[in-house]
């Protein structure tokens, strides 16, 4: 039970630290709407979960056994993320997207899951986290793939949670967020924080 609830604290302040999944979720909601935001946030957990199941796997430990196979992914989650923060700085929205037809929105829902879910699995250091992470919390003689998947859909379900509150709260000031000159401005401030995440994703070591 100790193991359980440290499990539980510890992967409960690592969702509430903010980083590029907080930026993206944000910038979705402020820009695109609470539903779209939730498709994004809906992408990133999911990419936790991907990554739980792929450690209990044990293709985890290859991030942390194989130089080549971590910077591979690490270039990759590093030029993915330069190309969504140059997109916002050359062409920033100066506009909502809630008014837009039905297949418009089908393709923005889908866009939106994918950023949330391909931002999150081309990042390499989830997967060494989880690999050097979860396996403490794991009891000795159990499934370990098992441990793994549920340990990262607990992460899943609690970061869901505190996207929600993080989408609820942003609507409060939704109306004006979504001023044309505000959205450009944040469009570019987000491209920042994304480029800079991919700096730093780039210059990281396992």
């Amino acid at each position: 039970m100790t193991m359980i609830l440290s499990f539980l604290f510890a992967i409960t302040i690592l969702t509430l630290t903010p980083g590029f999944d907080t930026a993206l979720v944000l910038r979705s909601a402020a820009a695109q709407g609470w539903k779209r935001a939730s498709a994004t946030a809906f992408g990133v957990t999911l990419g936790c979960l991907v990554w739980g199941v792929a450690v209990g796997l044990g293709l985890g430990a290859l991030l942390l056994a194989s130089e080549m196979a971590y910077n591979l992914l690490k270039w990759i989650g590093a030029a993915y993320l330069l190309y969504l923060g140059v997109k916002l700085l050359i062409n920033p929205r100066t506009q909502a997207e809630e008014g837009q037809h039905a297949q418009s929105k089908e393709q923005s829902y889908v866009a939106c899951f994918t950023r949330g879910l391909f931002g999150n699995l081309l990042n390499p250091k989830v997967g060494v986290f989880y690999v050097t992470f979860l396996p403490q919390f794991i009891p000795a003689g159990a499934s370990v793939p098992l441990w793994c998947t549920l340990m990262a859909l607990t992460h899943m379900v609690i970061g869901l949670v505190w996207n929600a509150v993080l989408i609820g709260s942003s609507q409060y000031f939704a109306t004006h967020l979504r001023r044309p000159a505000v959205l450009k401005v944040m469009d570019r401030l987000t491209g920042c924080v994304f480029i800079g995440f991919a700096a730093k994703l780039a210059l990281s070591r396992r």
